[in-house]
């Protein structure tokens, strides 16, 4: 049986984030913990959020690392509890929001964080107590604004997601405005992972027509306009459809994500200074090729519909067209040429794909990957 949810409240515009206070007073929310990191505030992006904002009193937590961590959690949690705080903005990028709805859960349940992730049977633990959170992404990649998860590492070292309908964010301000400034490799890398969301959603076989549409019109918005977006930054056109198709990819994963997830989570935990998004850009041609035989791709024409997304005409049964395309792009947009410059080595496989199979992107994919079927694709994609 299909299950369709959409999703929050979302503004989507130039300004949007003058309707703070407004979603403060929406959500009940009288104290906010405001979750951001050193970037943003030094980008001067932060003062614009707290401007905003006007008379509602707040805390700042400033310190999210590039890959949330519990300690981090741990930290922001007891701000938040020492000012009082009845609810969090977040604002940054994905790393900020999936901080803030870390917090929402450890301000408000007991116990490890790790208690609460799905792969631990955490999701139904996760309750209505959670904190209310207001998401304002100031990047257009994750879209974890208008998602149920949050993916953080925990203490021991795993990069684990935790899933609950109670942590989708009581409201999404997408401004692209608060996108002008972002350097061109920053917008690259969280384009391209704003594109793998739209695909890799699109190829999960569970059953939901509704965000097949949306990651389908997400993929044409962010493959027709982020080459613009990261070239010329102050392209507001471009901007907005790079929000736009960021915030489409997320309202899609709902159906599931698959192996490029299930590879650069794992990755990203075993070295938490790469970046997720240059990952997803990296596994995406290898776990394309890899999906194409799928009985649900052939069946329902998925390859050559993402293809005719992309403006890329006819496609072949491998999904070559496809998968060189996005190496393409990569390339074009400045991106890594693999993995081996990024750092990976051969020896990192095992550990890699032992994540991998543990990872809860892992049983979404459309084809089950073996572990042999991992190794192949981490080979590719070097």
């Amino acid at each position: 049986m299909a299950f369709i949810y959409y999703i929050t409240q979302v503004h989507l515009d130039f300004g949007a984030v003058q309707l703070l206070p407004q979603e403060c007073e929406r959500t009940g929310m009288k104290r906010p913990l405001v979750v951001t990191d050193a970037g943003v505030r030094a980008a001067g992006v932060l003062d614009r959020a707290l401007a905003a904002l006007g008379a509602v009193p707040y805390a700042v937590y400033d310190e999210t690392p590039s890959n949330p961590n519990e300690g981090a959690v741990r930290a922001a949690a007891q701000l938040y509890k020492s000012y009082g705080c009845d609810g969090l903005i977040a604002v940054g990028g994905g790393s900020s929001i999936d901080l803030a709805k870390g917090v929402a859960i450890a301000a408000t349940h007991d116990g490890p964080l790790k208690t609460y992730a799905t792969i631990e049977g955490g999701s139904p633990k996760i309750s209505e107590r959670v904190a209310p959170v207001i998401a304002v992404p100031t990047t257009a990649g994750t879209g974890s604004e208008v998602a149920r998860g949050a993916i953080v590492i925990v203490d021991d070292g795993r990069k684990l997601g935790f899933h609950s309908w109670h942590l989708v964010p009581k409201s999404a301000i997408c401004d692209p405005e608060l996108t002008l400034g972002l350097p061109p490799l920053l917008t690259a890398a969280t384009g391209m992972d704003a594109i793998a969301h739209c695909m890799e959603t699109f190829m999960a076989s569970t059953v939901n027509p509704p965000a097949d549409g949306i990651a389908l019109d997400g993929l044409e918005r962010g493959w027709g306009h982020i080459e613009r977006a990261t070239r010329h930054g102050d392209d507001r056109e471009a901007r907005w459809n790079m929000m736009s198709a960021s915030m489409q990819g997320a309202m899609a994963f709902q159906k599931g994500l698959g192996c490029v997830h299930s590879l650069s989570h794992s990755l990203g935990g075993a070295n938490p200074r790469l970046h997720h998004g240059t990952l997803n850009a990296l596994f995406l041609p290898a776990v394309v090729r890899f999906n194409a035989s799928a009985e649900s791709m052939v069946k329902e024409r998925r390859l050559a519909r993402m293809a005719h997304a992309m403006g890329l005409g006819a496609c072949d049964a491998q999904g070559s067209q496809v998968a060189d395309a996005i190496r393409t792009m990569n390339a074009r947009l400045g991106l890594p040429a693999g993995l081996a410059a990024v750092g990976v080595t051969p020896d990192m496989f095992e550990r890699i794909i032992d994540g991998a199979m543990a990872d809860h992107c892992h049983k979404t994919n459309p084809r089950i990957a073996t572990r042999d079927d991992y190794r192949e694709m981490l080979e590719t994609s070097m």
